[in-house]
């Protein structure tokens, strides 16, 4: 079909000016314009519905480049000579692409590159959908031991009373037996900036009363009008 199109299309202009029609398409171009009794008009009005009906493929705005991920396989290994490791795991030795995959199509399975960054690249011939099945399934599990280390705030006052104390010294040990850093603050307001020392003790008191839970990363410090001591668990 394309071949007739284009040779009808070379001969004239109004279809020169609109881009490559679809097969479709270009079979009612063709059927109008074998249509002797079919006036002008008509077949013109068709060209128009055609060319709004064509869509071009183009990038969206300012999108980058597609690159290809994961390891190259098959036709897509472009290596002059590669070092070739069998489906049952034995080193066959340097042989070009095209005999490694003549091997991987007899044995019904994939050539893939394993090492790209070797001399001569490594592959090795698998299937390729079991491979990347085990590799997501691998890369689950490790998502699920993966923890990532928050930083919980608990705050102070110079004159926190015994009760509220012991609330949040529970909330610090908690946090620390979950895994995440601790950053306790003891803010001072209007007077109190001039008792810093009474905001040092209960920090160090703080400190005392995590024990083995965890360990000081950074002693007391004054930033501002507030002072900061970071416990980080064992």
């Amino acid at each position: 079909m394309s071949e007739a199109y284009d040779r009808i299309a070379s001969k004239r202009k109004d279809l020169r000016s609109i881009p490559t029609p679809t097969r479709q398409n270009q079979a009612q171009i063709i059927r109008l314009l074998r249509l002797k009794l079919a006036p002008t008009k008509t077949i013109l009005r068709q060209l128009i519905t055609i060319r709004r009906t064509i869509t071009i493929a183009r990038r969206p705005h300012n999108a980058p480049p597609q690159r290809e991920t994961g390891p190259r396989i098959n036709d897509r290994i472009r290596s002059p000579e590669i070092r070739l490791i069998g489906a049952d795991g034995e080193n066959v030795g340097v042989v070009t692409p095209a005999r490694a995959m003549q091997m991987a199509e007899e044995a019904g399975l994939d050539l893939v590159e394993i090492s790209p960054n070797a001399e001569p690249p490594v592959c090795k011939i698998m299937d390729f959908g079991k491979f990347k099945y085990e590799q997501q399934k691998r890369e689950a599990e490790a998502r699920k031991k993966q923890h990532i280390i928050e930083i919980k705030e608990i705050k102070f006052r110079p004159g926190t009373d015994t009760h509220d104390y012991d609330v949040k010294m529970r909330s610090v040990l908690k946090f620390l037996e979950e895994g995440d850093k601790v950053k306790v603050t003891l803010r001072f307001r209007g007077r109190e900036m001039a008792h810093q020392q009474l905001g040092l003790e209960l920090l160090n008191r703080v400190a005392a009363d995590v024990g083995e839970a965890g360990k000081i990363e950074s002693m007391p410090r004054l930033e501002g009008r507030q002072m900061v001591m970071m416990v980080t668990p064992k």
